[in-house]
């Protein structure tokens, strides 16, 4: 099928709506964790909602590979080539989700040789969501529904807002928040930081910790469209496609 992603883009959002609103089923019940072989949690809601995507993006675009997180994780990697594909984590925060503390998100992206090229993120518990595609601009959705344009502001005069995880607070993050004289601090859990900074009520999101490529597609995709980019700790262009699909670390920003 002719690739558009513009087009796609209210079908994925329409998508990631389906999804989260199987986890919230699961979400409002008792929470059942099993241990991965990583031994990080994961939950029947995990899985029940990344069915529900993979179902939808066969039936939306059958010719682009998808890389799932549970799908990796019981060995199902479909060949990506050097084209388009999908990057998926259907219940990003999984810690936040089992803590009930409303902080995780459901993820998809599109990617291609550049990076992403769209991106959803939804909140579900919260009723919100961020989507955007590159060069045509990020909206965010409110818990009543309506739909606004988003971007990065400009960094204040007084110094940085940053955006830390809540899960992953570590000194190297301190370190780095206290050089670039961070004037406020703000912690939040899964891919909710990048959403932050793109709709400018923060300026910075350092990660020095590792993470996956599911882990911040969506969110680098709609921060992108928003205005504000992604580089590795270095400074280098954020890259996607590696072997393991494993990133090192990375600084998000308004600009």
């Amino acid at each position: 099928m002719p690739l558009e992603p513009k087009d796609l883009l209210a079908e994925i959002v329409t998508l990631a709506d389906s999804a989260g609103d199987v986890i919230m089923q699961h979400y409002r019940g008792e929470i059942e964790v099993k241990t991965k072989a990583d031994e990080s949690p994961v939950t029947a809601a995990d899985e029940a909602g990344e069915a529900v995507i993979l179902e939808g993006l066969a039936r939306l675009a059958p010719d682009i590979p998808v890389i799932a997180e549970e799908r990796v994780a019981a060995g199902d990697i479909p060949e990506i080539g050097d084209g388009h594909f999908w990057l998926v984590d259907p219940l990003d925060g999984t810690k936040e989700f089992i803590s009930k503390n409303g902080e995780f998100t459901v993820n998809i992206a599109l990617i291609d040789a550049d990076g992403p090229v769209m991106g959803v993120v939804l909140a579900p518990a919260r009723a919100r969501a961020w989507w955007g595609w590159r060069g045509q601009g990020a909206w965010m959705r409110g818990a009543a529904g309506d739909v606004t344009k988003i971007s990065v502001r400009p960094v204040p005069a007084n110094g940085p807002t940053a955006v830390a995880s809540r899960s992953h607070a570590d000194a190297a993050t301190e370190d780095f928040l206290d050089k670039i004289g961070a004037a406020e601090r703000i912690s939040a859990g899964s891919s909710l930081k990048f959403c932050l900074v793109a709709e400018g009520k923060a300026d910075i999101y350092p990660r020095f910790g590792p993470t996956m490529e599911w882990d911040v597609a969506a969110g680098h995709a709609v921060l992108l469209a928003a205005g504000g980019c992604v580089t590795t700790l270095e400074g280098e262009p954020f890259l996607y496609r590696k072997p393991d699909f494993r990133n090192v670390g990375f600084i998000a920003r308004a600009a």
